[in-house]
């Protein structure tokens, strides 16, 4: 990216940020009900200390921090950058204001154009580099929000409205079906030119079996079914923790999900409305979405599978539901010939393959090395994005990663078989 566009990129995914926040009122930025969300004031604090503390620091002659406190008050798990508020305090500390936060932002925007016509050539790659990794990070807080906004929406009863719905088509149901997908010895992993994170790499080669994929994502009804068949009361679809986690979370359908008088509805950033069968299944844990897969006799996909079907059916993420359609919710597949629909927005898709490093793979030096490498135990890799992610930020190698438990996250499934 030349500095022109990388600025332009700048001010483009700063303003989002702000955008994702502007249908809220001053209360809500305040709000954080489970450990899992942050408040909405802190994610835009922290974006922003971000920028202040790995690149205005570094490169900006006679640096002085916006404000002594902050790096306590917004740092998130960086050990490297000393102590922090703890993450389940974030929503009890009123100050820093909504109004105090904006300000920060806006200061360190000033200081970040400034840097971006003034910096001296030679000292150019590194911040290019720096200010790309930062704008992902940024991306990434944007999906976050979208998250937090929702659970904290939901978790309200009154049920507030993010935004209007807007008019979908009717469509035709898409049936279920099951598309080959030849294995052999594929290339997985990031090798080309461009951002990607520490995980992505090395490209390596993986072996894998002939295998099938099914050519959508399941859907509600689909789910329904599973419900209805007594599958939250079976032990034999669940992994052990997964057991575990249904008795005592009493989990019996998707989060979001409420049955009246025979009929279930879920809360989405639109209000709280009849559940479309057609739809996507949208926020089961890993848990869930395997105990699904047993009971239709199926199993999850690895991400190697994952990713080499998306590569021989070239997929194009100008084809998926994404943070830049605002529709913020998944949408149902379109009945269309056979072929690999759903794969990139909508929902990310837990996987079979464990969070772990690439051979070869090498942790970042310094305090970025906290960013990703740290985390790799006890959780799952997901695939594919969601409807709550920017289509610019996603690549066919990204790879995120949850806990198994997890559920505020738009996550659903695609069996294989």
């Amino acid at each position: 990216m030349n500095p022109f566009d990388l600025q332009q990129f700048f001010s483009s995914v700063r303003k989002n940020s702000e955008e994702i926040c502007r249908p809220l009122e001053i209360e809500d930025y305040v709000v954080q009900p489970i450990d899992d969300v942050s408040p909405p004031k802190w994610h835009l604090g922290h974006v922003t200390w971000f920028f202040e503390t790995v690149i205005l620091q570094k490169f900006q002659p006679n640096f002085k921090p916006f404000h002594k406190m902050y790096n306590f008050v917004f740092n998130s798990y960086y050990e490297s950058f000393g102590t922090r508020v703890f993450r389940p305090q974030r929503g009890t500390l009123s100050r820093p204001t909504v109004k105090e936060i904006y300000a920060y932002r806006a200061a360190v925007d000033e200081q970040m154009q400034h840097l971006f016509e003034t910096l001296e050539q030679k000292h150019r790659p590194e911040f290019s580099r720096l200010v790309t990794l930062g704008l992902n990070h940024e991306q990434q807080h944007q999906e976050l929000l979208v998250y937090d906004i929702k659970y904290i929406f939901a978790n309200n009863p009154l049920r507030p409205v993010y935004q209007k719905a807007k008019a979908r088509p009717r469509t035709p149901e898409m049936k279920a079906a099951y598309l080959d997908i030849p294995g052999g010895i594929v290339e997985i992993g990031h090798k080309t030119e461009g951002f990607a994170w520490d995980n992505e790499m090395p490209a390596h080669q993986v072996l894998l079996r002939d295998f099938k994929l099914q050519n959508r994502l399941v859907t509600n009804g689909e789910y329904v079914e599973f419900i209805n068949a007594g599958g939250y009361a079976d032990f034999r679809h669940w992994l052990s923790d997964g057991w575990t986690a249904v008795q005592e979370q009493g989990w019996q359908a998707p989060l979001y999900w409420e049955k009246h008088d025979g009929q279930w509805f879920v809360m989405t950033l639109s209000g709280w409305r009849e559940l479309d069968p057609h739809e996507p299944v949208c926020h089961v844990s890993f848990y869930e979405a395997d105990a699904f897969a047993k009971w239709a006799q199926k199993r999850l996909p690895t991400e190697f599978e994952w990713e080499h079907a998306a590569r021989i059916m070239d997929v194009k993420a100008s084809e998926g539901n994404f943070l830049d359609d605002r529709n913020f919710h998944p949408l149902p597949a379109q009945a269309t010939a056979p072929r690999l629909q759903q794969m990139l927005g909508d929902v990310w898709v837990w996987t079979a393959s464990a969070y772990l490093g690439y051979p070869g793979y090498r942790q970042e030096e310094g305090a970025l090395g906290e960013y990703n490498g740290k985390f790799m135990s006890n959780q799952m890799v997901l695939r594919g994005g969601s409807c709550a992610t920017p289509r610019d930020h996603l690549r066919l190698t990204y790879r995120n990663f949850f806990q198994c438990d997890k559920r505020w996250i738009f996550s659903g499934i695609r069996l294989a078989d």
